[in-house]
C-alpha cells in the first residue's frame, strides 16, 4: 500500500506531446480581425519568439525537451503521484483517488513547467526582457523564477483584485527579480483608459492581457510572455499527463475519470490530453474539466471566434468565451476568471471528448478543507474545483457500488491564498453564478464575428 509513486529522473519523459496529430477535427486557425482571413505565422513574431511560433502551427505529435530545460524541471520534477487513502477512507468510497501533485514546485503550482521552456525559448532567440499578465499570481510567480533562471528581466501586470487579495505573490515575483504591477495601470493607454472609467477598477485577466501585449511591441528587445490558453503552453504542459501515466502503470491501475480545474486551460490540458489522446484511439475514459459558476466559459459560452484580450488586440481566437468584454466577480480562485477557453480545449469539447461541469465557490471551498483536514495539503482556490468534482465523481462510485480509479490534478498549493480560506471559515464567502441574461448580453458582441 503505497502512498506515493515516483518515477526516477532517468524515466521521466523527454518529449511534449502535441494533441494537434490526433485531433478528429483540425484545429481551425486563428483569424486576422481586420480581413478575417487565417492570420500566418510572421504576425505573431511582433510579439513570440519564431522558434515558440513553430511550436505554435506544429502538428508534429513528440516534441523534445532541450537539455537546458530539462535541467531546470528537475529541480521539482518528476512529480509525486499520491493515493488519496485518508479522502477515500473519509468519504467511505470504493473509488482509487489519485493526485498529482503539482504543488512542489518552486512557485508552487504547475505553472513553472511551461514558464522554463518560454523562458529558454526567448533567451536562445536573443530576447531580453518578457511582458506578462497574471490572475492569481500562480503564473507572474512561475515566469519570475524561470526568467531569473535564463538572466531575462520581466515585468508582470496583475489583475487589481489578486493583486490586493494575494501581497505574497507580488513579493515572491520580486525575490526573483521580476517587476509587478496591478491592472489596469497607469503605464499603458489600455490600462490608462479603464481608470479612468473606474479609479477602482478591479481589473480582469483581458485587460491585463492588452497591457503586457502593449507593452512588449512598443518596447525593444521585448516579446510576450503567456501563462495559458495558447497551444504550445498547453503543450509543455503535458508532461503532467506523460509522468501521470507512467506512475498508474506502475501501481497496475488506469483511470476510469480524469479532472482538472479549467480557467485558460493550462492545466486542464496538461494532465488530460495524454488521455484524450488514448480515448480517441479506442480507450475507456471519462474526462472533465471544473470551472467556477461565476466564469462559466465550457458550460454556457458558445464556441466562438473571440478575441484573448479586452482590448481586442490579439488575432481572432476559435474557443468557448462568454465575450472579451467580460468583467469577472472577485471570487477567490482568480486563475479561473478568463472570458475565454484555450482554442485546444475547446475543441476536444466540441469533439466529445471531455465533458465540462461548473461549482460555486462555496462548495469548492468546503471541499478543499475536507482535502486539507484530511490529505494534509492546503490546495490553492483553483486546484479546490477539481477536488470537489472528485470528491463527487468517489461519492457516485459508491451509490454504484463500484471501485473506480479518478485522477485529478493537484494543481498548486494554497499557502499564498490564506486570507481566502480565512474568509471561507469566518462565512463572509457567497456564491455567485454568472445570470444568463448577462451572457447573453456579453455574446451579442461576438455575432459579427465568422464562425469556427
Amino acid at each position: 500500500m503505497e502512498k506515493k509513486i515516483f518515477l526516477t529522473e532517468k524515466d521521466m519523459p523527454r518529449a511534449w506531446y502535441n494533441i494537434q496529430a490526433d485531433l478528429p477535427n483540425p484545429l481551425p486557425p486563428p483569424l486576422n480581425p481586420a480581413t478575417g482571413e487565417p492570420i500566418t505565422p510572421d504576425m505573431l513574431a511582433p510579439i513570440l519568439p519564431m522558434n515558440l511560433i513553430e511550436q505554435e502551427v506544429s502538428t508534429e505529435r513528440w516534441i523534445d525537451i532541450p537539455d537546458e530545460v530539462m535541467e531546470r524541471l528537475l529541480m521539482y520534477r518528476p512529480s509525486p503521484l499520491c493515493r488519496a487513502y485518508a479522502l477515500e477512507q473519509f468519504l467511505g468510497t470504493p473509488a482509487h483517488i489519485y493526485y498529482k501533485n503539482e504543488g512542489v514546485s518552486p512557485a508552487g503550482s504547475h505553472k513553472p513547467n511551461t514558464a522554463i521552456a518560454q523562458a529558454y525559448y526567448n533567451k536562445i532567440a536573443g530576447i531580453k526582457r518578457l511582458t506578462t499578465e497574471t490572475g492569481a499570481g500562480q503564473w507572474g510567480s512561475a515566469i519570475s523564477f524561470a526568467c531569473n533562471q535564463f538572466g531575462l528581466d520581466i515585468k508582470v501586470y496583475m489583475v487589481r483584485v489578486s493583486y490586493n487579495q494575494k501581497p505574497y505573490r507580488r513579493i515572491m515575483m520580486e525575490t526573483w527579480g521580476g517587476r509587478c504591477v496591478p491592472s489596469p495601470s497607469p503605464d499603458t493607454s489600455v490600462g490608462r483608459k479603464f481608470l479612468a472609467e473606474n479609479p477602482e477598477h478591479s481589473g480582469s485577466l483581458g485587460i491585463a492581457i492588452s497591457e503586457a501585449i502593449e507593452d512588449c511591441v512598443t518596447s525593444k528587445d521585448t516579446k510576450y510572455s503567456l501563462g495559458s490558453v495558447l497551444n504550445h503552453v498547453i503543450m509543455h504542459q503535458t508532461i503532467i499527463g506523460l509522468e501521470a501515466e507512467k506512475q498508474l502503470a506502475i501501481a497496475g491501475e488506469y483511470p476510469d475519470v480524469v479532472i482538472g480545474c479549467a480557467g485558460g486551460g493550462s492545466n486542464f490540458g496538461g494532465l488530460t490530453f495524454p488521455f484524450v489522446r488514448d480515448k480517441i484511439h479506442g480507450k475507456e475514459v471519462r474526462i472533465i474539466a471544473s470551472e467556477p459558476t461565476s466564469c462559466p466559459t465550457l458550460t454556457k459560452g458558445p464556441y466562438t471566434y473571440d478575441f484573448g484580450d479586452t482590448a481586442g488586440t490579439t488575432p481572432l481566437l476559435p474557443m468557448h468565451s462568454i465575450g472579451h468584454g467580460f468583467v469577472p466577480a472577485p471570487i477567490h480562485a482568480g486563475g479561473l476568471r478568463y472570458h475565454g477557453m484555450a482554442p485546444l480545449v475547446s475543441r476536444v469539447l466540441m469533439d466529445g471528448l471531455i465533458e465540462a461541469k461548473a461549482y460555486n465557490q462555496v462548495e469548492t471551498f468546503s471541499a478543499g478543507l475536507i482535502f486539507a483536514r484530511t490529505e494534509g495539503f492546503i490546495p490553492a482556490p483553483e486546484t479546490n474545483h477539481a477536488i470537489a468534482c472528485a470528491i463527487e465523481e468517489a461519492k457516485r462510485a459508491k451509490e454504484e457500488g463500484k471501485e473506480k480509479v479518478i485522477l485529478m490534478n493537484f494543481s498548486g498549493h494554497g499557502i499564498i491564498d490564506l486570507p481566502s480560506y480565512d474568509a471561507f471559515m469566518s462565512g463572509k464567502l457567497e456564491d455567485y453564478s454568472l445570470p444568463d441574461e448577462d451572457i447573453a448580453e456579453l455574446i451579442k458582441d461576438l455575432e459579427k464575428f465568422p464562425k469556427p
